[in-house]
């Protein structure tokens, strides 16, 4: 998976009506007529429809990550592929970087550049229906990026293609079975809405576990907060997602038709958040909750105890090794087999060609169905423009392969497809027609459309008339052109320095390129001016470069050595002055009332003696700088505003200049003051009520001081240490009137007091401001706001 990333990502950087490009896209006539057609089609069709489907027991899904129908199929005889006249491509793709256009070529890389797939780069991609933003698109977000998979040909190889020496397998299956050439993503976004409507036909965010409570949604969370693994504790935190509405395992549920969703242990292929392109590893199995597996999430799942029906991937080899394969199963990899760049092709094709070699061993095989899809494009050429069938979808195109003993041989089936159509050929062959529609599966939800009603069919790859075709078992490791490369671009590139030395470090590079590394190249930069390179011929990620000069500014880049040669050199680290002291860290900082405590250890002097520290409290565009002496271990910096988060940097100096800052952030303040309170009189007694603080600035309420005033005067304080938000003050004078006012208390004091209550005559059981009046012994409800 991916490394930590340390600079603030490219977010959405496409503004305007979410859909304006993709609605000019369609304006081309053949997306129109496309969506003219889609728009005409039937309402439902059920098994009876496709005769000999019965002879379907078996369907399997099997979903790869991030390719393009182009980049795999592009050149394959018969299909709708790469626009070429005698073998040349007409196209050619725009780089502005580089001030020219690439053309579509064979790309014999086994390991490929990271490309951006989130919803706004599908429609930089397909760029109001040119499909020529894929490069562009690519170095835009490549250059956003300061820890990136980014190969030696990023980003040119976003418009490369692969030939059939490269996956022999894949186009062997389409050769013997079929091809399915206008297979779309449902949705123009990446992996977690690809897998949400993979189960369910509709991607959405729900506000409570409720159907009625979603609303359409292309791109929506896919964070899972740290915790417990087990998933039936779905709401881990409140980032965590809602699955309300009805997914097709509760159909299948419901009549009784198993069905098992496998999930290959390892770590997860993407990032959770679909913005950026690397990310902190992630691991997943069956029990992880995550955008490749979220069936555990979804309440129909849990509600009908089926959490168990998700499984490692090595219960669906022994199912099949059995004969005791379910009549539905989807299939998952992990990162290493996913496909996913900059994953190996190589790996993901063996993965596949086992599971279906598995299937083709089994008992089973003669009434077994095999999907084979890639569940988003990846970034990756495509240069059909996807058409329109409601506000969410569909995406680009991506491979699609049919393979069954009832397969037509070397069919290429032109048919518009989505992985609704995945969903609409389990209805016809389990559920008799029976769609996830919200009018008719007794769980309504705002979806806009019911997508297997639109979803072209896949039966007419089929010929169910034909005797059962034998088994057409492949090698797991065929011969292919697929080579190695250069390392790509080791990440996250820091230095410290020393007395005319730095110690430099870096993250390995996310793929070593298909060849192991030997070694680094590390070259300094003095001054912005690139230096005599060092190499080092080690696979650790940390060495001292020597030789430097004092009090001067250095940065450093970073390259991978292996038998391919040097690959492309990393972001040039943070700039540090050479000689400088090291950073004063661990730096804390302790918050008060208007007020923090900053403080620091003494770090390395950089061979020079530390002069003086620096600390910096920054909140927003306030910045406040103050210096302290040599012998200084810590500092109360005042005129600071409570509620506030701060930055608090500190910095050490000597004569060769200030080190890099340790940074801390802190929430500065008391609570602020509660809300509303109000008052009930009692017999020398008040029951006092009031609404928590609007913020607790960072520290938990640990108390209320409450505090009556009689004719104006404070005569009582009464302190309670609890956070309830209703307190009873006793001592009370009977007929005197009194005001109250309340102020909250957390670790670090007590906060301002409230407004005052209105006036009540104690021993009066009159009301006060709209509070009902009660006894002191009267058992109050309540209620926290």
């Amino acid at each position: 998976m991916r490394p930590f990333v340390l600079d603030n990502r490219l977010r959405s950087d496409v503004t305007g009506s979410r859909r304006a490009t993709r609605r000019a896209a369609a304006g081309i006539v053949l997306a129109m007529l496309v969506s003219l057609a889609f728009a005409a089609a039937p309402g439902s069709r059920g098994a009876a429809a496709v005769p000999g489907i019965g002879k379907i027991q078996h369907i399997i899904m099997i979903m790869q990550e991030n390719r393009s129908f182009d980049e795999y199929f592009g050149t394959f005889p018969g299909a709708n592929g790469i626009p070429m006249v005698n073998g040349v491509p007409t196209v050619c793709i725009p780089d502005p970087v580089a001030g020219n256009c690439v053309r579509p070529f064979p790309d014999h890389d086994d390991n490929t550049s990271e490309t951006p797939h989130h919803h706004v780069d599908a429609i930089a991609d397909i760029n109001g229906g040119k499909m020529d933003g894929f490069i562009d698109r690519a170095e835009k977000r490549l250059a956003a990026c300061l820890v990136c998979a980014r190969g030696p040909n990023a980003p040119r190889d976003t418009v490369g293609y692969l030939t059939e020496s490269d996956i022999p397998n894949y186009w062997a299956y389409a050769r013997n079975f079929g091809l399915q050439d206008r297979m779309f993503e449902p949705v123009d976004s990446w992996s977690l809405p690809a897998s949400l409507y993979k189960v369910s036909g509709w991607s959405a965010t729900c506000t409570a576990h409720n159907p009625s409570s979603c609303v359409s949604d292309a791109s929506p969370k896919g964070y899972v907060g740290p915790g417990s693994n087990d998933p039936t504790h779905v709401q881990l935190t409140a980032d965590s997602p809602i699955y309300a509405w009805t997914d097709i395992t509760h159909l299948l549920h419901r009549n009784n038709i198993s069905w098992r969703y496998y999930v290959v242990p390892g770590k997860e292929p993407d990032c959770r958040d679909p913005s950026e392109l690397s990310c902190v590893p992630v691991a997943q199995g069956p029990k992880s909750l995550s955008f490749w597996n979220p069936l555990p999430y979804f309440d129909t799942v849990r509600a009908n105890g089926q959490v168990g029906n998700v499984q490692s991937v090595t219960n669906f080899y022994d199912a099949a090794r059995s004969g005791a394969l379910p009549a539905v199963s989807w299939i998952v990899p992990s990162w290493d087999n996913s496909e996913h760049p900059p994953a190996s092709v190589r790996a993901g094709q063996s993965f596949v060609t086992s599971l279906v070699n598995a299937v083709m061993n089994s008992p089973q095989w003669s009434s077994t169905a095999i999907f084979v899809a890639w569940d988003d494009w990846g970034g990756r050429y495509d240069d059909v423009v996807p058409p329109t069938v409601d506000e969410n979808g569909y995406g680009l195109r991506v491979p699609g392969l049919v393979i069954s003993p009832y397969a037509k041989r070397g069919f290429i089936d032109h048919t518009t497809l989505s992985f609704d159509s995945y969903l609409r050929f389990v209805e016809d062959r389990f559920l008799g027609g029976q769609r996830l529609d919200p009018t008719t599966d007794g769980r309504p939800d705002p979806r806009p459309t019911v997508r297997e009603n639109r979803a072209g069919d896949l039966s007419s790859a089929f010929d169910f008339n034909q005797a059962p075709r034998p088994p057409m078992l492949l090698p797991v490791f065929p011969a292919s052109t697929l080579r190695a490369v250069q390392p790509f671009t080791p990440e996250a590139v820091s230095a410290v320095s020393g007395d005319a030395r730095a110690i430099v470090a870096w993250q390995k590079p996310l793929s070593d390129g298909g060849s192991p590394i030997t070694g680094y190249v590390v070259t300094p930069y003095r001054d912005g001016v690139a230096q005599a390179p060092q190499r080092f011929n080690s696979t650790g990620t940390s060495q001292t470069l020597t030789g430097l000069t004092n009090a001067r500014s250095y940065e450093f880049a970073v390259a991978g050595i292996n038998a391919r040669g040097t690959g492309p050199p990393s972001k040039r680290s943070p700039k540090i002055i050479v000689g400088s002291p090291r950073p004063p860290s661990p730096a804390t900082a302790t918050a008060g009332n208007g007020q923090a405590t900053v403080g620091w250890t003494t770090p390395y002097d950089g061979g020079s003696s530390i002069t003086s520290y620096t600390v910096i409290a920054q909140l927003g565009t306030n910045v406040q700088t103050h210096t302290y002496s040599a012998t200084a271990r810590s500092a109360v910096v005042t005129g600071l505003t409570n509620g506030g988060a701060y930055y608090f940097s500190v910095m050490a100096n000597n004569a060769r200049g200030a080190s890099r800052p340790a940074i801390v952030i802190g929430v500065v303040g008391v609570p602020s003051a509660p809300r509303a309170p109000s008052a009930t009189p009692g017999d020398g007694s008040a029951t006092v009520r009031w609404t928590e603080p609007v913020t607790d600035n960072g520290a938990g309420i640990t108390g209320y001081v409450v505090t009556a005033a009689a004719d104006g005067l404070s005569r009582l304080r009464r302190t309670f240490n609890s956070p309830s938000i209703m307190q009873t003050i006793t001592g009370l004078v009977n007929g005197k009137t009194y005001t109250f006012t309340v102020a909250a208390m957390n670790t670090r004091g007590t906060g301002p007091q409230s407004n005052a209550t209105s006036p009540i005559a104690i021993g009066t059981p009159t009301m006060s401001r709209g509070v009902s009046a009660a006894s002191p012994t009267r058992n109050v409800s309540v209620h926290r706001t």
